[in-house]
């Protein structure tokens, strides 16, 4: 494996890009050679006003069908490339599905995946059979029972904190299971979808929806809150049929330090890849 690196070559500089899109019609973030990623999109459309092959780092390689509002990505262009328009010519360029929302120059050792301190996901259901309006399809999963939002939150609460999340992630080899879940809760917005708030330094492969598809459990009322600890403790990875769909799951925000803390940040975290546990943040 190639070792990151933490700042762009001689003649470069590094650009921090943060975008959104409609992760429906993608086989996810990651480049792969014969389905459409939105990585693929990005350094194409960079690549053609560069002049220049152009590779990008992400923030979170949300999985196929998976949503993001506030996705970060860097990239390290030739300097002499004029950046007052670049914005204005991604979009022009890109599919409507992706839109890049800012772009700056990255203050030094900016590191897209590196430098994250945390990632922001939420996660919307429309429970109890009711009818899903069909321009809101797209970013809700509906549900045909009722569920109890306070059992939810009592399961919800019971795994937060420093864990291995082995039970609801899905088996990578050389990646860590081991997380730090700042927040898991659910609420109701004023159009009657129930929303879970996630926060985690990182998350496993699969590791949202998995937890989301264990608190539907508890909801209706199939499992007591408790239940959700204990499967996290045993470390057996639950049920793929109790894995809720990509649809309903969309990134919504990447925590950075300071800038005079990025190098330490980046730093730590290469040095877990480094070691073979994988930290990225990965849905």
């Amino acid at each position: 494996m190639t070792k990151p690196t933490l700042y762009p070559e001689s003649g470069f500089s590094r650009l921090r890009i943060d975008l959104a899109y409609d992760g429906s019609n993608y086989f996810g973030w990651a480049r792969q050679s014969d389905q459409r990623s939105v990585q693929e999109g990005i350094e194409s459309a960079l690549s053609k006003i560069a002049r220049v092959n152009i590779e990008t780092v992400v923030a979170g390689r949300t999985d196929a069908g998976v949503h993001a509002t506030g996705q970060v990505i860097h990239a390290d262009v030739p300097e002499s490339l004029e950046s007052e328009d670049l914005l204005y010519k991604l979009n022009r360029i890109l599919d409507e599905d992706i839109r890049i929302m800012k772009i700056e120059k990255a203050p030094a050792a900016f590191h897209a995946r590196f430098s994250a301190l945390r990632r922001h996901y939420n996660y919307k259901i429309l429970d109890n059979n009711a009818i899903l309006s069909p321009l809101n399809r797209f970013d809700v999963a509906p549900w045909y029972k009722a569920l109890e939002i306070d059992l939810m939150n009592q399961a919800s609460s019971l795994v937060i904190g420093k864990h291995d999340f082995a039970a609801f992630s899905k088996f990578r080899e050389g990646a860590t299971t081991l997380r730090t879940l700042e927040k898991f809760s659910w609420h109701r917005d004023t159009h009657g979808y129930l929303i879970a708030e996630l926060v985690a330094d990182a998350f496993c492969y699969s590791m949202v929806r998995s937890l989301v598809g264990a608190a539907v459990c508890v909801g209706d009322q199939r499992f007591a809150p408790e239940w959700m600890k204990s499967v996290l403790l045993k470390k057996e990875r639950v049920s793929d049929s109790l894995v809720f769909p990509a649809r309903g799951l969309t990134l919504i925000r990447v925590d950075y330090p300071d800038d005079a803390q990025l190098l330490l940040a980046a730093a730590q975290n290469l040095a877990l890849e480094v070691g073979d546990l994988a930290i990225a943040g990965d849905e």
